[in-house]
């Protein structure tokens, strides 16, 4: 069944389901265009790639869907190299190294692509949806995106984010509840202050702005959508439902951990990027957490655990990786994008039946 409100017909799409822009490396363009074949919104999640990849990326895409789809990015914060807090987390980050057998990396050039550059791509491209997180996009490059067409979702993890989002100009607003996989993207107070369950924070955004609001965080199935739907948002954002698609880039190992997740408890943790992440808990989550409070800010510690991440991934031992997954993650399935998008919405129409008739 389709479900059509202002949303899905401002994107262009059929259902209002939208795959998260998981970034490094799961967001295929595969995956990608299988989801907007599908009537969803497929989102290459671009915030660690280089400009040049970016158009790759999005050249690719093109090349296997006439339908839209989003490119996301993440909005640079302030921070600081601090040396006394590298060399700590590295003389920690070596022991593992040794397990790996792999040396020590040299000082990275830089720590993050360099955003303008990446928005530059992003914007001459023309593509139909461009989103963005850990941040606020500022309203002349809303304004120039918007001026061609191109609709700008923000990501709000507060109240307080939301309606600063919709004082930008913003379209849409992903409420992102602290059940979601994945790194915050609260950027107003701190991660602890915004850890609001999906549930009580969808319906405040939804009456606190006057823009379609996105419900993200701990939705897998058509009942999440279904209770989304309910709670007044008009589409849904799920990632770890994509993460185990078989056109999905996650490495082997992460998706063989979400599907035998079982009753594994999910944490937010510093350790591997230095921002706040929700993922499967493992060995190097806790083993680094007493350093947490010392490490360096992100994306600095990302760039110092790449190499750990890199290797661990090239195993089938998840004790290394960053495992990200919301907390409904034992709800993960193996089938393709496709079928994922089928699914949910036959789920969907079966809710509404039961209500209907309960």
């Amino acid at each position: 069944m389709a479900l059509q409100n202002d949303l899905t017909r401002r994107l262009g799409i059929e259902h209002p389901i939208i795959q998260a822009p998981m970034a490094g490396g799961t967001t295929t363009p595969e995956l990608v265009a299988a989801v907007s074949n599908s009537g969803g919104l497929g989102s290459i999640g671009a915030g660690y790639m280089a400009p040049d990849a970016i158009a790759e990326a999005i050249d690719r895409t093109r090349a296997l869907t006439n339908r839209p789809f989003a490119v996301n990015l993440f909005i640079p914060g302030a921070f600081s190299i601090n040396t006394d807090a590298i060399e700590q987390a590295n003389a920690r980050l070596d022991r593992f190294r040794d397990e790996l057998a792999i040396e020590r990396p040299e000082p990275p050039t830089r720590y993050a692509p360099p955003f303008d550059d990446q928005f530059e791509v992003v914007a001459q491209a023309g593509v139909a949806v461009f989103s963005f997180t850990f941040g606020q996009l500022d309203a002349a490059r809303i304004a120039r995106l918007q001026a061609a067409g191109t609709v700008v979702i923000g990501t709000a993890t507060t109240v307080a984010e939301a309606r600063a989002l919709a004082h930008e100009g913003v379209d849409m607003i992903v409420a992102q509840g602290s059940e979601a996989g994945g790194h915050r993207g609260t950027f107003l107070g701190t991660f602890e202050q915004a850890l609001i369950g999906t549930m009580a924070l969808v319906p405040q955004v939804v009456d606190a702005v006057d823009v379609p609001v996105i419900a993200s965080g701990g939705i897998m199935d058509g009942r999440g959508l279904a209770a989304a739907t309910a709670l007044g948002a008009q589409a849904a954002q799920m990632g770890s439902a994509f993460l185990t698609c078989r056109e999905s880039g996650a490495k082997p190992a992460h998706k063989k951990a979400l599907l035998d997740a079982g009753d594994r408890a999910t944490v937010v943790t510093r350790a591997f990027s230095g921002k706040p992440a929700r993922g499967l808990a493992n060995r190097f989550i806790t083993e680094m957490a007493p350093l947490e409070p010392e490490l360096p800010d992100y994306p600095v510690q990302n760039a110092w655990t790449k190499d750990i991440r890199a290797a661990a991934g090239n195993t089938e031992d998840d004790a290394f990786m960053s495992l990200w997954a919301g907390q409904a993650a034992a709800l993960s399935r193996d089938r393709s994008a496709a079928e994922c998008v089928e699914t949910m919405m036959a789920e969907y129409a079966q809710c509404l039946a039961r209500l209907h008739h309960s």
